[in-house]
């Protein structure tokens, strides 16, 4: 593992708060330059530092996906990350029928955003139900996304037909 890498974390986890250190903790792991469960055994220097290493995962491929499993766990709702179904990724999986697709901050090219339209549509015809959040919802309005999951969940979109 990397010093340097590991010298940041541990910065950030004594600087930040939680909602803004885990998006960089996991995408330190995501990009495979530290390993969880290695982070879990050298975290022990600080408190901060140990709940973030036992929080973080590999699972999330951004910032915002981070920050929405976050607010849905706060929310105690489960999120299944990067699950497949219909061959097509899906950034998270609430129940059984609820996919969420998180767009970052520079979604997407024309060809790329074509492909997940048409991949939304199958996965439409198929019964699941999809939410579509862009950076900006997820990370400067988070009550909205969360009510309009909360909203899915009330109404059973969550659950096999």
């Amino acid at each position: 593992m990397d010093d340097r890498i590991l010298n940041v974390l541990f910065q950030t986890a004594g600087c930040l708060g939680r909602r803004e250190a885990l998006p960089i903790w996991e995408s330190a792991a995501a990009g495979g330059h530290v390993d969880p469960a290695e982070l879990v055994r050298v975290a022990r220097r600080s408190r901060e530092a140990s709940a973030l290493a036992a929080a973080a995962s590999a699972l999330s491929g951004s910032g915002i996906e981070t920050v929405f499993v976050m607010g849905m766990s706060a929310e105690g709702v489960d999120v299944r990350q990067q699950v497949r179904v219909d061959g097509h990724p899906l950034d998270g999986l609430i129940g059984d029928r609820l996919g969420i697709q998180l767009d970052g901050f520079a979604h997407h090219r024309a060809a790329q955003r074509r492909g997940d339209l048409r991949a939304d549509a199958r996965l439409v015809l198929r019964g699941f139900t999809l939410l579509r959040f862009d950076y900006h919802q997820v990370m400067f309005d988070g009550d909205h996304v969360r009510a309009t999951v909360l909203m899915a969940m009330a109404q059973g979109l969550h659950r096999a037909r």
